[in-house]
């Protein structure tokens, strides 16, 4: 039997068909080519039709139907990741009323930062373990602000993947997963969160029922089957957001594993055993995929904007892009650690929740003009990316969380040895590179849910773990200074 797993993200939508009995991915595939169509009508929005991913859904599921030439009919069940915190809203005939607010649009945070004043903010991290910021409920007050007719024709809102499932099996439902990364679940009372609608003055029919992330939650109706070439009945077994996804797929499920991704911007997230918060708010928290009443399972979120990116601008600007990235890591492995003297601070992609949503760009310090070339640039870019890392990290020591494992996909950053070297370094944790992504997991957390596997470890036997970087201790004390100039430089920045 096979497993297929569906990731939207709001750049393409992927989708793999995974051999349950070897655990291999047969097939993959996604669509567009190009990056989807993202709508900023002013400055801050971001926005996509919904009917975007279902269509490029159906380009991906058809191609990886025709190369794995497998019959849908042993699909054992479906699995769904999708893009964090949008909203998308539907009436009563399950009509999308307007294209998806999706995570990037920075529209609601007024009304969030408003809410987080009004109701307490002690009040909101202890039972919501954010502040409304502008996530999902803040998104839907500001459609409630400014589209009053639209709002009164609301129905059901959901989340990208909810819409999803909604497509396929024509049931609503959500997660409470889902529901706490848009700021509609209450911790402490483990249920929705009724003082937030309350406060937002939203109907509380407004919310889906709720199922587990693991479970037979809905089964493929007979017109998405003939559209999408799959066959009727089929189950759907999975859902969940991107990040706590990608934590699945590398087989971080427990308290003090930890997931990282390093692509245009930096995710470390970690799980959690404990109900516990950052007082300043700087990290996100929400329910992990196998979070339950009997078992704590927090994920909590640390989003560093500014990495990759560096990165990326540097191969743009620099030379004319006249090296290639790996041109660029062999001529930064030349340089010695701490690039003598040379420091780069990577925040240059907007507001850094970690540093209380101060914006303060990048910044070159310690240039000098007759000790510092290109290569040193190179070395100092990456090395300011992964102590922005370390630095996050120290956060999330402060509540609990203490990384002695960092399990990633190999991919973007982490292909080079130098950032892969740095980070265990500074870190002090080994890291561990899988041949994985959102789709893949999300197959697998389709086999979970549907009972295929009996548990998780039968799930991920087959995770092939591509590389193992142990920290080298003899350079333990270069990388402390060449951290400790870094903050040096960020103190002074902030």
């Amino acid at each position: 039997m096979y497993l297929l797993g569906i990731d939207i993200g709001s750049s393409s939508v992927k989708a793999s068909i995974v051999d349950g009995t070897t655990g291999k991915c047969i097939a993959s595939a996604f669509h567009p080519k190009q990056e989807m169509k993202i709508t900023a009508l002013r400055a801050g929005w971001a926005e996509q039709a919904p009917e975007l991913w279902w269509e490029n859904l159906k380009f991906s599921i058809q191609d990886v139907l025709n190369s794995s030439k497998i019959e849908p009919g042993t699909i054992d069940s479906i699995g769904i990741s999708y893009q964090m915190h949008g909203l998308v809203v539907v009436d009563k005939m399950q009509r999308v009323l307007r294209p998806s607010i999706i995570w990037c649009d920075s529209r609601a945070a007024v009304y969030g930062d408003k809410a987080f004043s009004d109701l307490g903010e002690q009040n909101c991290l202890a039972n919501f373990l954010n502040s409304p910021g502008n996530f999902t409920a803040s998104k839907l007050k500001w459609v409630k602000e400014n589209e009053p007719e639209l709002y009164d024709r609301i129905d059901k809102i959901m989340l990208p993947g909810d819409y999803i499932a909604m497509r396929l099996s024509g049931d609503i439902k959500t997660t409470a997963s889902g529901l706490s990364e848009g700021i509609l679940w209450n911790f402490r009372e483990n249920k929705v969160a009724e003082s937030i609608l309350d406060y937002y003055g939203f109907d509380h029919a407004f919310i889906p029922k709720i199922v587990s992330a693991f479970s037979v939650q809905s089964v493929v109706n007979s017109s998405a089957a003939r559209e999408l070439g799959l066959a009727e009945g089929t189950r759907i077994c999975y859902r969940a957001g991107d990040q706590p996804n990608n934590a699945l797929s590398l087989n971080v499920l427990n308290p003090g594993e930890i997931a990282a991704t390093a692509g245009t911007s930096g995710v470390v997230y970690g799980v959690s055993g404990e109900v516990k918060y950052d007082a300043l708010s700087r990290v996100n928290t929400f329910a992990h995929v196998n979070h339950n009443a009997s078992a704590t399972r927090l994920g909590v979120l640390l989003c560093i904007n500014g990495t990759g990116i560096l990165n990326s601008w540097l191969h743009k600007n620099i030379g004319n892009k006249a090296f290639s990235y790996y041109e660029m890591n062999d001529k930064a492995a030349n340089v010695p650690i701490g690039s003598d003297g040379l420091s780069i601070l990577p925040f240059g992609n907007g507001s850094e929740r970690m540093l209380q949503n101060k914006n303060i760009g990048a910044q070159v310090t310690g240039l000098g003009f007759n000790t510092h070339t290109d290569a040193h640039l190179f070395r100092a870019a990456q090395e300011g990316i992964v102590f922005s890392f370390k630095y996050g990290m120290e956060i999330m020591e402060e509540i609990g969380i203490h990384a002695t494992v960092i399990r990633a996909g190999k991919a973007n950053m982490f292909l080079s040895p130098l950032f892969r070297e740095t980070l265990a370094g500074i870190a002090g944790a080994t890291i561990e590179l899988y041949d994985t992504d959102g789709s893949i997991g999300a197959a697998r957390g389709a086999g979970i849910g549907s009972g295929y596997y009996a548990s998780a470890k039968e799930a991920f036997a087959g995770l092939h773990k591509l590389e193992t970087i142990v920290p080298d201790i003899s350079k333990k004390s270069a990388y402390e200074e060449a951290y400790h100039n870094w903050k040096l430089a960020l103190e002074r920045a902030l």
